[in-house]
């Protein structure tokens, strides 16, 4: 039996050993029925009560080790200490020395005092009848067979060595030897049962670790200090191709891998450099390394340096984790729908090819590339054409860059090429528009063809003071001001650009402050009835008084909010104001706020309106909003929607600038408006423009034929006013011929003027 360093048995064994003393209860059922028994015929036979008292103290004896015992049953062992089965052990022995004590005393006794021969023979009997069962019962614990022997046998020795008589004598001397005979068989079974227990467990815990090393996913070899195969898995040998694993044993692991090598066919290049990888990881060098075997095999290894100087190698297939890396790396690196390089990976190939490719002083180029219309090609043909006609361009793209230029998908509809300095300074502009020019034309996408026309923004730097961010912002002012002024147009980066840009992220800056600090203000523009007696409505209009550039025009700081994201602050204010402003008009006259579109994306545009009525208590009749046909096309259903909601909550809903945009007229039966304002661009020049006249007569027939009020806007002649009231085509006018726009204050005043009839109207808002 092993013992650990301190010559204990494993926790594990003695808590079997301990368990096996509180097994087998009914031999002591048996041995205190029988100890009674005797004691009670002696008693019988000598009439001595000591016998009487002895058997009494067998029954008491009896029922405590069997409460004990008990206590034991129901004790959790589960983690036990040492210490704690110590004292199990030790109250096992305080019982059982307790009885054998008794049996052994009675026999002293009557052997020295009673010196009868019935009560010496039967007190003898019994009580060397337990010790036959002793070894069998006890030999889980030395301690017990050694002091359970002694305690029953040494008052017989007492009792014999009290007679006096030599021959007792030389039978007291003969009892030890028989205590020490019974100690020694104890210890032989228990070290038999314990020595095979153990053989048992090592073997069963070698093949576990058998059948463990061998089911591993992982390749395991074992060397020794001079780096020869100790140990191999079959998982190893799978892996590497080497056999049976029983001839791995003592052989180097330089010469399996060079056996590994040959296999594979992978070269004597190939194979070194596998070899010096291992021989730093065995050495102490990294924790692991990856080993691209070949590309249908990677494998990834581990060393573990053990106190005996063993190596533990595992190594594991990680083929398909490589993969999937380089796959994921190809998504993130290039573009999924065209297979360009995608933005972050083309700015770091643009970098390394600028400082790379040629001299550091010549000039190289980016060319941003966006193109027009293309958002009307998916509202038109649907995303799925869209992402074809992407497609077809990106081809195009990648053949015109052919293999000295980069192109890359930056993202939607905007790609870009980047030149490297591999031709002369003097050539590289001409290149770049020859590229830019091949782009335009016709392009085939799922059955459908296309004219397309792209607008390109460029700049040229010196290679060594090529930084992407920076030179794509300079070509983006270059593509903004191409998109300006001439679509489809190349326009070269001017450091004026770069002034203009700063200028407006500054005025962007003082809007935003202009809005925290409530710096925008609200006037109004009346809308008259045709013969200009009374006003019916008037439209709200936002401006903002810069602190040093004076009034900004509502075209550009409307379009700037845009930009930012806050054209709903803007109609916050502008609706809560108008709204408060109203209330101190007569009540026939509203007032009319316009919406953005970017108002209808924000889900929380109903509630706004709702509770600034609720807030300010004007009625919801009042209140005009206008929406333009852009705001229509560009979520048609969740605008309708909207509209619609508001619309039965007795709000009016009008579309401006009517007209100009892309709108289809079979939209209008559909749409829950209630006033269609006709653009100003109809009412321009319509004295000397027949054609515009009529299409201005047109419009107006339109409204009425569909139950809509008409409003015209932008009359600002006499002329143009009294053509539209003899041809009745509006129901209300609105322009610089009855008045200009105005604070709220004028507002009331001229509403207050004689001549105006009584009517209930409604109107709608412009932030305009």
């Amino acid at each position: 039996m092993m013992r650990n360093e301190r010559g204990a048995l494993p926790t594990d064994v003695y808590l079997s050993s301990v368990s096996s003393l509180y097994e087998h209860r009914r031999t002591l059922v048996v041995g205190m029925l029988s100890h009674v028994a005797t004691f009670l015929l002696v008693y019988l036979k000598s009439a001595d009560p000591f016998y009487l008292g002895c058997t009494i103290a067998v029954v008491i004896l009896w029922m405590l080790r069997s409460l004990d015992m008990a206590r034991f049953d129901r004790q959790d062992f589960t983690g036990a200490d040492r210490a704690t089965l110590r004292k199990w052990e030790n109250r096992y022995i305080v019982g059982g020395v307790s009885a054998t004590l008794t049996c052994g005393i009675a026999c002293g006794y009557a052997i020295a005092v009673t010196q009868d021969s019935f009560s010496q023979l039967a007190c003898i009997s019994v009580t060397f009848a337990s010790m036959i069962s002793l070894v069998g019962r006890n030999y889980g614990s030395e301690r017990a067979v050694l002091l359970l022997s002694s305690s029953a046998c040494l008052p017989i020795v007492v009792g014999l060595l009290a007679l006096g008589d030599p021959f007792m004598l030389v039978l007291a001397i003969l009892i030890p030897p028989f205590i020490f005979s019974t100690w020694a068989m104890a210890n032989n079974v228990r070290a038999f049962l314990y020595e095979n227990v153990l053989a048992a467990q090592i073997r069963t815990i070698a093949g576990q670790f058998d059948a463990a090393l061998n089911n591993m996913t992982h390749g395991l070899l074992m060397l020794d200090g001079d780096n020869r195969i100790v140990v191999a898995n079959e998982r190893a040998c799978v892996l590497l191709a080497l056999g049976d694993k029983v001839n791995l044993k003592g052989r180097p692991l330089a010469d399996v891998l060079a056996h590994v090598c040959r296999r594979m066919s992978l070269g004597e290049e190939k194979g070194g450099a596998i070899a010096r990888q291992l021989d730093r990881l065995v050495k102490g060098g990294p924790s692991h390394t990856l080993v691209h075997i070949s590309d249908e095999l990677s494998l990834e290894f581990s060393a573990n340096r053990r106190n005996n100087a063993e190596i533990v190698l595992t190594f594991e297939d990680v083929t398909a984790r490589v993969q999937a890396e380089k796959q994921i790396l190809r998504m993130v690196r290039f573009d999924r729908l065209t297979g360009l390089p995608s933005r972050d990976y083309f700015a770091e190939l643009a970098h390394d090819a600028a400082i790379s490719e040629g001299a550091p002083d010549r000039d190289v180029g980016l060319l941003l590339l966006d193109v027009a219309e293309f958002k009307h090609v998916n509202d038109t043909r649907g995303h799925v054409i869209g992402d074809k006609l992407i497609q077809a361009i990106a081809d195009r793209l990648r053949a015109l860059a052919g293999r000295d230029a980069i192109a890359g998908r930056l993202m939607g509809d905007e790609f870009a090429v980047f030149f490297p300095n591999t031709v002369d300074s003097a050539d590289l502009e001409e290149r770049i528009q020859i590229l830019h020019t091949g782009m335009h034309g016709i392009y085939a996408a799922a059955g459908f063809t296309f004219n397309i026309v792209m607008s390109g923004g460029l700049v040229i730097v010196k290679g060594s003071d090529f930084r992407f961010e920076d030179s794509r912002t300079k070509a983006d002012l270059a593509l903004s001001e191409t998109k300006a002024r001439d679509k489809g147009g190349c326009t070269a980066f001017e450091s004026e650009m770069d002034a203009r840009y700063r200028d407006r992220q500054k005025l962007k800056s003082d809007l935003r402050n202009a809005l925290g600090a409530g710096a925008l203000s609200v006037s109004y523009q009346p809308m008259f009835t045709p013969d200009g007696a009374r006003v019916e409505c008037c439209e709200a209009l936002a401006r903002w008084m810069h602190p040093e550039r004076g009034p900004v025009p509502p075209a550009v700081f409307i379009q700037l909010a845009e930009e930012m994201g806050l054209v709903t602050e803007i109609t916050r204010l502008v609706l809560l104001q108008a709204c408060r402003d109203c209330l101190a008009w007569p009540a026939d006259v509203s007032v009319s706020v316009n919406l953005s579109v970017l108002d209808f994306r924000n889900d929380d545009i109903i509630d706004l309106v709702t509770e600034t009525l609720k807030e300010t208590g004007l009625s919801s009749a009042r209140l005009h909003l206008e929406v333009t046909e852009s705001c229509l096309m560009d979520e048609p259903v969740k605008v309708c929607a909207v509209l619609r909601e508001l619309r039965e909550r007795g709000i009016t809903i009008a579309i401006d600038d009517f007209g100009t945009g892309y709108s289809n007229l079979s939209y209008l039966d559909a749409l829950p408006v209630d006033i269609l304002k006709i653009d100003r661009s109809f009412v321009r020049n319509i004295g000397d423009d027949a054609r515009r006249f009529k299409l201005l007569c047109g419009a107006g027939d339109l409204a009425r034929a569909l139950d809509l009020k008409a409003v015209v806007e932008g009359v600002e002649t006499a002329e143009e006013l009294h053509l539209i009231n003899a041809y009745r085509c509006a129901d209300l006018i609105q322009g610089f011929v009855f008045s200009a726009p105005m604070p709220a204050s004028a507002i009331a005043v001229l509403c207050k003027t004689d001549g105006r009839k009584n009517s209930t109207t409604t109107s709608s808002s412009h932030i305009a």
